[in-house]
């Protein structure tokens, strides 16, 4: 099975800045159009009131934020994604704001409840002084547990980063490339290392890095890095800017990536083997990311969904003058 983004790579998340009631109003019309194509009316509705509820929440207890809208999945097991993101006041009591007739801003208080109630997935992460991440998915949920954020540099319309995800039975397979620069060359030098991977995703990371060296060799190159994980293990192999870590509960192992620009006649990849432990993750980004994040010691966010761990990154460590992607997978 296929899990991945539905659009073609170079496309990223839709980012809305909600900073006014304007923009949750073209929010919620992004979010209905997007899911339209995948779903009956009554659920492009559901997703309609979901975005109009996370966004007037952003505007009214955060003082506004960012909504994130996507669509991840295959035509069989469609899913759109809406990930809110802000860094308000946060809450010291979630559970309680996610109860219904609960609200500190003099509003009916059903905006979380009702958004947690409509989606087939929900999760969230609050901290008092850091802000909170809201995500709520609707579609299939099956498949490995995981999630991304993927966005182009302010004024760009396309994104220079790319990433993809392949599932089976036996394994998962996962790439993150991020072409040199910015825009749309940047973009085609991405799509291309995807394209690579897609050819044969469950072949060994260095032979797709291989591959996308020599394919990549008529763009303008990029970074790129790939994992493939089993039951107990994780193949990796990089080559440039691609940060990638193994956490668990107490413990960050980094993950090997040499210096280079895959396309510019780069020396063959060395690929390296890392024991994987149940229920720990896999995180991958580019440098559009600062690497200083921290996951091991934060239980309260290590336990949330991979989409909201990103989403968490993605806040507190994006570069504003890049294109930033991060992925988190559950292993």
């Amino acid at each position: 099975m296929e899990v991945a983004l539905k659009n073609p790579p170079a496309s990223a998340q839709q980012r809305f800045v909600i900073d006014d009631a304007s923009k949750v109003g073209e929010a919620r019309r992004a979010a209905q159009t997007l899911a339209s194509f995948e779903f009956t009316a009554e659920v492009a509705g559901k997703v309609a009131i979901a975005a109009t509820e996370l966004g007037n929440n952003l505007l009214r207890h955060a003082g506004g934020g960012q909504l994130l809208i996507q669509s991840l999945g295959t035509d069989e097991g469609t899913v759109i994604e809406l990930l809110a993101i802000d860094k308000g006041p946060g809450m010291s009591d979630v559970a309680r704001c996610l109860e219904d007739g609960y609200s500190t801003g003099g509003t009916p208080g059903t905006g979380l409840g009702a958004v947690r109630r409509l989606a087939d997935l929900f999760d969230i992460h609050s901290h008092p002084g850091e802000g909170t991440v809201v995500l709520a998915r609707f579609g299939d949920t099956s498949g490995p547990s995981f999630g991304a954020v993927n966005i182009a540099l302010e004024g760009e319309i396309d994104c220079g980063d790319a990433w993809f995800i392949e599932h089976d039975r036996k394994a998962t397979a996962l790439i993150v490339a991020d072409g040199l620069g910015h825009g749309t060359f940047a973009a085609e030098a991405a799509a291309t290392a995807i394209a690579a991977f897609r050819s044969a995703p469950f072949s060994m990371p260095q032979e797709i890095l291989n591959r996308a060296n020599a394919s990549m060799s008529k763009t303008r190159g990029g970074a790129v890095a790939c994992a493939l994980l089993s039951e107990t293990k994780v193949s990796y192999a990089g080559i440039g800017n691609i940060n990638g870590a193994l956490v668990v509960a107490g413990k960050s192992q980094g993950l090997v990536s040499h210096n280079g620009t895959v396309g510019m006649g780069q020396r063959r990849a060395q690929q390296f083997e890392y024991h994987s432990e149940p229920g720990g993750v896999l995180v991958m980004h580019t440098d559009g990311v600062s690497a200083r994040w921290e996951l091991k010691n934060r239980p309260d966010l290590f336990a949330c969904h991979p989409a909201v761990i990103a989403g968490v990154i993605y806040r507190d460590h994006a570069r504003e003058r890049d294109d930033a992607t991060v992925v988190v997978l559950r292993t």
